[in-house]
């Protein structure tokens, strides 16, 4: 069993900058791929990145260049760091995990957080 717990989303201007957290519990947090996800408002959960144990990683195109995911299995822990901020990238953001998974379906990731809000104004 793991619980995620995503912190650091808020209110930004357009062009600026966020760092989500996301905080795991449970010892095995080393063995699983961690999944950042969004949804906005009347919009399906889309996937944003990827990262294995391993640290190889996957990022959506509409936020390739401005968006980092990065882990530290020692903290137990998955940040999503997000420049150059659009409106576009308003949503709530999820952490997820899989043991087994690493790719952009969501349904394929067993655990979930609450999700942090991120609003982007023009």
């Amino acid at each position: 069993q793991v619980q995620l717990v995503e912190s650091g989303g808020g209110l930004v201007q357009a062009g600026g900058s966020l760092r989500l957290s996301c905080a795991a519990s449970g010892r095995t947090f080393s063995v699983y791929s961690m999944g950042w996800f969004r949804q906005g408002s009347g919009k399906e959960r889309e996937f944003v990145a990827a990262i294995t144990r391993g640290s190889s990683t996957l990022v959506a195109d509409s936020v390739k260049g401005r968006f980092t995911i990065s882990r530290d299995n020692a903290k137990n822990t998955v940040s999503l760091q997000m420049n150059s901020l659009k409106p576009e990238d308003t949503a709530v953001y999820y952490c997820s995990s899989s043991r087994g998974y690493f790719g952009v379906a969501p349904e394929a990731y067993e655990y979930w957080g609450q999700g942090t809000q991120v609003t982007v104004s023009s």
